[in-house]
């Protein structure tokens, strides 16, 4: 019995004393901001490995609404970490370099030729999952669609919308406002069921719901709370 629960005793001790396997220097939850010339842009961001040991994370920045936009070229090299904001004008790219303790990113940021430093923080374990993929769409709605949406006051925001099945067969797709900086957004969400789809954009809270009618998708935008009808044709080819 004694022999026993040494036995116990030992492997108890051994599991307790084993070293917790740690999550890789760069993951995590990180807070804190870019010094631009008049104040600071407080930033939020994510940054996690899949289970292949690829880097995906996103980035948050609440003054400008922005938020989840995914980061690409995102590489961590002993204590270096670099990711881009890939389709924004300018390309706003980060490179940084990780502090002795692993809670600190302090870098600079760059953007159409400007340089701005940046800080951030390690606030928790990161609060982001892998991009799940789209199912794929039918042939009839890959291709660019144009169109615009008039606010109640009669402002005018022209969108256009890429949809296409990559080479792993999902659906992927991008969203550009061209009269608010020409930003190409990526979809968050493809999903096709016949004639109809939907078309989820979790940057701006915003969800277009229509249904093909020839070489047209009609059909309704809607985001904070309100909705706008919203036609998109197929752009012509140039």
């Amino acid at each position: 019995m004694k022999t026993l629960f040494s036995a116990v005793l030992i492997v108890v001790v051994a599991v307790l004393l084993a070293p917790a396997q740690s999550k890789p220097a760069g993951s995590g939850h990180w807070e804190g901001a870019i010094q631009v010339p008049d104040h600071e842009l407080k930033i939020l961001v994510d940054l996690a490995q899949n289970d292949k040991g690829e880097w995906f994370g996103n980035i948050a920045i609440p003054e400008q609404g922005l938020k989840e936009f995914p980061l690409s070229k995102i590489v961590v090299k002993g204590a270096s970490v670099s990711f881009v904001m890939n389709g924004v004008p300018g390309e706003p790219a980060f490179q940084g370099d990780l502090s002795p303790s692993g809670k600190a990113i302090k870098g600079n940021f760059t953007q159409g030729g400007a340089s701005l430093t940046f800080e951030l923080k390690w606030v928790s374990e990161p609060s982001i999952k892998a991009p799940a993929k789209s199912a794929p769409i039918a042939k009839e709605f890959e291709g660019t669609w144009e169109g615009a949406l008039v606010a109640p006051d009669g402002t005018k925001l022209r969108l256009r919308v890429n949809l296409a099945n990559g080479a792993d067969g999902a659906a992927s797709g991008t969203i550009n406002s061209l009269d608010q900086g020409a930003v190409e957004m990526p979809l968050s969400s493809i999903a096709q069921k016949g004639s109809a789809i939907t078309l989820e954009l979790k940057l701006v809270g915003g969800v277009f719901e229509g249904e093909l009618k020839g070489d047209e998708l009609v059909g309704i935008w809607s985001q904070g709370g309100g909705s706008l009808p919203l036609t998109l044709k197929r752009a012509a080819k140039n």
